[in-house]
């Protein structure tokens, strides 16, 4: 075995994080929320360990699903295609220059073969397949089509996925002015296969994952504390700068900029009006936190109670507002079913959800590699609305070993507030397998509290 890997081992080995944080309530003292995080160059060895694994096993699964015969994926350096560095071994940083990744499906057990189209090295994984400069890259690329003789041709353009659609329109021109006539009628979407290849989740990353979102709640149980907030003095924004320096600490990314909300009643609102969003005691505090980790994304709004001087737990109108959103999360999950389209699984939800007396809004949406990633969209917003003139991804099917962002709101009368609506967001990272959708590494339970 190589020191890199016995390194890896090493790292993966150091303790077990806290088990309870998802479910059980927090650990004890601030270091046990202190994460065990891989430098960099174990992170890259472990990146290339599930890239080998995916070209050779997804790669000519979603081919042959999608029934492409050739996939080629085109970029230029500063351009590249939304797939490039999800394709290519790490530390690639960019696209040298201009370059193809090839992939034919030759059928059986000879299995699909990898080539890269441009001049300069990709790294292990991809053969050089332009070899001579007296040929320009796109002829170079025809030339390998004619010796292959594809039927259908997958190329990365699409309406419905931003994901699906990276060739730009300066190479889609010159392919096919370098194509023969009857290969350029060949050409199809690759829009399918794109997303196959964002969404599904290898074995070892599914092992991962319950990690990587072990390290989120580990943040959230964080910040969610007299370590971090004082009532009175402590405000929203000081609170999400602490996260984005706290992920700096962790050596951390964030796929978007994190947020901390407030709803109070009717009486502490008229008390404090004010606009620089100081938190106060009896507020009941909303967060929005993704990380980004070994590639893979998560995204969790939790919900905590600060407490006034003298209370032992938040009002109960509170925790059941938080339990009726919990409960609609409990509704959507059980209507993720292989096959289903994201606007199926998400009336049916809605629908069951109203029957039970709840006021809910779902608007679930895929999650790994990106944050908003590709696949299923059980998003019951008007879609025109959200994505004007795209409806059409509320129709994509759920596939097995697929990762979601569980997420919801709730809506609930409070009567310790006058009555007032308050809405609970709720979101949560899970993933769909053949045993049905479950979440990642559990969920919260119950209302945090602040002291």
């Amino acid at each position: 075995m190589k020191i890199s890997s016995l390194l890896l081992i090493a790292f993966l080995s150091l303790g077990t994080l806290p088990s309870g944080l998802a479910a059980d309530g927090p650990a004890d003292g601030a270091a046990a929320l202190i994460p065990k995080i891989l430098p960099e160059r174990q992170r890259a060895e472990l990146w290339n360990q599930w890239l080998e694994w995916r070209l050779d096993n997804l790669i000519p699964e979603l081919m042959r699903r999608e029934k492409i015969d050739m996939w080629l994926i085109f970029n230029r350096e500063n351009n590249e295609d939304p797939l490039f560095f999800t394709m290519v071994p790490r530390p690639t940083m960019y696209s040298p220059g201009s370059a193809v990744l090839i992939f034919h499906d030759r059928g059986g057990e000879q299995g699909v073969e990898r080539f890269n189209g441009g001049w300069y090295p990709l790294g292990v994984g991809y053969d050089r397949a332009w070899t001579s400069r007296e040929k320009t890259m796109m002829e170079n690329l025809a030339e390998v089509i004619r010796n292959r003789d594809p039927k259908r041709i997958g190329i990365n353009f699409s309406e419905r996925w931003p994901t699906g659609d990276g060739i730009s329109s300066t190479f889609l021109e010159q392919f096919k002015r370098a194509l023969d006539p009857e290969y350029a009628d060949r050409l199809i979407s690759a829009e399918n296969l794109c997303v196959g290849w964002l969404e599904t989740r290898s074995p070892a990353e599914k092992r991962m994952y319950p990690r990587i979102c072990r390290i989120a709640h580990n943040l959230i149980r964080e910040f969610y504390s007299s370590r971090v907030i004082v009532p009175d003095v402590t405000t929203t924004e000081d609170v999400v700068w602490w996260i984005r320096d706290r992920m700096r600490e962790w050596r951390l990314d964030t796929w978007f900029q994190p947020s901390i909300s407030i709803q109070r009643g009717p009486k502490d609102a008229e008390m404090y009006p004010d606009k620089n969003q100081i938190i106060r005691r009896g507020d009941l505090l909303h967060c929005d936190v993704g990380i980004r980790y070994l590639g893979l994304c998560t995204d969790m709004q939790w919900s905590a109670y600060v407490l006034r001087v003298g209370e032992t737990d938040a009002p109960e109108g509170l925790k059941r507002a938080f339990q009726r959103a919990e409960r609609t999360a409990e509704i959507l999950m059980a209507e993720y079913r292989v096959g289903r389209s994201g606007r199926e699984i998400v009336e049916a939800a809605m629908q069951k959800a109203a029957a039970e007396g709840l006021r809910p809004l779902v608007y679930s949406h895929p999650l790994g590699i990106h944050g908003h990633g590709s696949g299923c969209t059980p998003d019951a917003r008007d879609p025109g609305r959200i994505d004007p003139g795209n409806p059409l991804r509320w129709d994509y099917p759920l596939h097995y070993d697929t990762a979601y962002a569980i997420e919801l709101s709730a809506t609930t009368a409070v009567p310790e507030w006058g009555g007032q609506d308050v809405r609970i967001g709720f979101e949560e990272s899970g993933i769909f397998t053949r045993e049905g959708c479950r979440y990642i590494d559990g969920h919260q339970t119950e209302l945090i509290l602040i002291h």
